[in-house]
């Protein structure tokens, strides 16, 4: 199946993330940090990406995701955040402020997650 890297500071919800991915048959990864998430794409090349928002900066998640699209890459990318609800302000997908494919508001259940991960995975086939 898939290489999926998640980039979150949350090891309890990466480890609930890795859980429902490899059950799905999928090959999982985690970087605690936009610095990891980084170095760990150039290692992984990952079929798609899921991203906080915040992590060690308030904005990592969106200035990586800019950074990444500014390097070309393709894979699609997931943002997962808390942001709206903690801060009130409406977020999604934007092609300048938030260049992702795909915007969800956590706590993510994990049938949302796995539908939304195999249509960004279809997604990249057609493309």
């Amino acid at each position: 199946m898939a290489k999926i890297l998640l980039v979150d500071d949350d090891p309890d919800l990466a480890e609930a993330c890795r859980m429902v991915l490899e059950k799905q048959g999928h090959e999982f990864s985690w970087a605690p940090s936009k610095d990891d998430g980084m170095a760990q794409i150039k290692k992984q090349k990952p079929d798609l990406l899921i991203l906080d928002v915040m992590m060690d900066e308030p904005d990592d998640g969106f200035r990586m995701a800019r950074e990444l699209r500014e390097q070309s890459c393709k894979f699609p990318i997931m943002m997962f955040s808390s942001i709206s609800k903690v801060l009130g302000a409406d977020y999604g997908v934007d092609d300048e402020m938030v260049p992702v494919d795909e915007f969800i508001e956590k706590p993510v259940k994990p049938d949302v997650l796995v539908k939304k991960v195999e249509e960004l995975l279809k997604s990249k086939k057609r493309k």
